[in-house]
């Protein structure tokens, strides 16, 4: 009796700590992308662009630590669509990371490709937005996760939380924008503005009506999460008469930080806590955002505002309230030295619950510039490039050729002949000072090369930027991994001295760091996600002209380690 009473007993025991177990498990998400064509009007002019499901930024996906989620996308429209989920490591589920000719062949017309990936040990603002060709310019949208359940933030509970995605709009079709600058080698025509959640706002050409308002009450917290969705531009953001607390970079809490104002890069999300004040009412102040840009090429040198909005606005026309309204300062255009010091406020938690396990041995270090370059102009043709050329971009004077099919599929099934080489130069085949004048010969090599990395190698790149062609600062993304960025100075990095100077206790944990204009950044990885995965600028213009490479990391011993194979629907090319 007592035996079998006991028995009983063990059997509830396990029944109630599986029943807890579940309560803390993830649960799977379902989401339908319709890739859509939608008419959609801004500053007086409209067009037809590619939308998921119709809305313009896209629909944000939710979800919690461990969630899985399976996003059914289904393509409607003329163009080949392929989405990334901006930041997701995608520990072996490299399948689903989207990078067109990357990881998969682009899903075509009438097609569906279901993307089915498990969210592992990953909390905080992300975000998707199409990866082939200039897509990304209207199909983007948030990725918000947050931590398990009865899991708290590091820092205050907020009031309330709020996405805020900058992005950028083109009165003119992006794809005719960059096929035009592609076949006649010079820069791309820019954006006609900039845009908060859509919107242009009131500093543009009939867009007063058309204006991101953030309304908010006295003496509360909220949570804004920050994603900077433009294609080709960094920018300083701020609010009038406001401060805020970074809590947050790119989907990993920080070491809290007061500041007046932002900079980010294309790619990176920022979370900051915004406290209102306690006794404003019936009250508004202008946000702002401008680029921040040091290249020699033509940008769109204009500011966005928004409006933060205590109460009711006494004057119904938003045109007549906010014009008159003081604009927050912001940073000169080239305000590097700001952007540095900003960049070296960042840095890792580092505690018992939010460790940074940073590689503290390097197995294989890299040494890459990054910069622009120049291709020749084909024969019978005009180019507009530099001196009559077209312009290009490389890694270690490569430029990187995207292939018509998959890196990864050619990969896994062991078929790389004729698609990729493994032979990127881990140096400079040619050293020179890099951010001194640069040499007269700007012509890259153009091939389709990538790195083999070991499983579990621990990596160290240091990027270098040049001043060939003009030095200007690259936001660099790396797919599959986060990184620490351990060391970042200006000129020519040296190898002596630089290393010692390097944070290898709290630096901060990213999946895109700008490399400065004019010099160098060094971050630290361990391969532990076999797959194949795309690291590049994410400045469209530079990813375009083959300022890219990839990783080709290989299985582990263990099943664990391994990648599975690719899923039934896997789309051909």
């Amino acid at each position: 009796m007592g035996a079998s009473l006991c028995m009983v007993m063990i059997s509830l025991l396990f029944l109630f700590t599986g029943f807890a177990g579940a309560k803390h498990a993830g649960i799977t998400r379902h989401y339908k992308f319709n890739v859509r064509l939608q008419n959609v009007t801004r500053l007086c002019h409209t067009k037809t662009i590619l939308t998921v499901n119709g809305k313009f930024p896209g629909p944000r996906i939710v979800a919690r630590e461990g969630d899985r989620l399976v996003i059914k996308v289904v393509n409607h429209v003329p163009n080949n669509v392929s989405f990334h989920w901006h930041g997701i490591r995608q520990l072996r589920s490299g399948w689903f990371d989207g990078p067109a000719y990357i990881t998969q062949c682009p899903i075509q017309t009438g097609q569906t490709y279901v993307y089915n990936f498990t969210i592992v040990g990953q909390r905080g603002t992300l975000w998707w937005h199409a990866h082939i060709s200039w897509l990304r310019a209207t199909l983007y949208g948030p990725i918000i996760i947050y931590p398990k359940r009865n899991v708290p933030y590091p820092f205050p509970k907020p009031h309330k939380e709020v996405p805020i995605l900058f992005g950028e709009w083109w009165n003119a079709d992006t794809e005719a924008v960059i096929n035009q600058a592609l076949q006649n080698g010079g820069g791309p025509n820019v954006s006609d503005a900039y845009t908060i959640n859509g919107l242009p706002g009131p500093l543009y050409n009939c867009s007063a009506n058309e204006t991101f308002r953030l309304k908010v009450k006295p003496g509360k917290t909220y949570l804004l999460r920050l994603i900077n969705a433009a294609l080709n531009d960094e920018l300083f953001f701020a609010i009038a008469n406001h401060s805020f607390t970074v809590v947050e970079a790119d989907a990993v809490y920080v070491k809290p930080f007061q500041t007046d104002l932002l900079v980010m890069t294309p790619g990176q999300t920022t979370n900051v806590l915004l406290k209102t004040h306690p006794s404003t009412t019936n009250a508004s102040f202008l946000m702002a955002a401008r680029p921040y840009f040091t290249g020699m090429g033509t940008f769109d040198n204009s500011t966005i505002a928004g409006i933060l909005q205590y109460g009711t606005p006494s004057v119904s026309s938003p045109s007549n309230s906010s014009i008159g309204l003081p604009l927050p300062p912001l940073p000169p255009i080239n305000g590097t030295v700001f952007v540095a010091n900003f960049s070296s406020k960042f840095r890792s938690l580092a505690n018992a619950q939010f460790p940074a396990n940073v590689p503290k041995t390097v197995q294989k270090r890299f040494f890459f510039t990054v910069g622009l370059g120049s291709n020749p102009c084909p024969r019978n043709q005009t180019c507009q490039g530099p001196n009559g050329s077209k312009f290009a971009a490389s890694v270690n004077n490569i430029s990187f050729a995207l292939p018509t099919t998959a890196l990864l599929r050619a990969y896994f099934s062991k078929k790389s002949n004729g698609v990729y080489t493994t032979d990127l130069p881990i140096a400079p085949l040619m050293p020179f000072n890099y951010t001194g004048t640069p040499p007269n010969n700007t012509r890259v090599m153009n091939g389709t090369r990538g790195v083999v990395l070991p499983f579990n190698t621990t990596v160290e790149v240091v990027m270098q930027d040049t001043s060939i062609l003009g030095a200007e600062s690259h936001p660099l993304h790396l797919h599959g991994f986060n990184f620490y960025v351990v060391g970042q100075g200006f000129g020519n990095f040296d190898p002596k001295k630089d290393p010692a100077k390097f944070n290898l206790v709290d630096p901060v944990e990213r999946n895109t760091v700008g490399v400065p204009s004019g010099g160098w950044v060094a971050i630290r990885f361990q391969a532990d996600n076999p797959g194949v995965w795309f690291m590049h600028c994410h400045f469209d213009v530079h990813l375009s002209w083959g300022l890219r490479m990839a990783w080709i990391v290989l299985d582990g011993k263990l099943p664990k380690q391994k990648l599975p194979p690719p899923p039934s629907d896997y789309p051909k090319c």
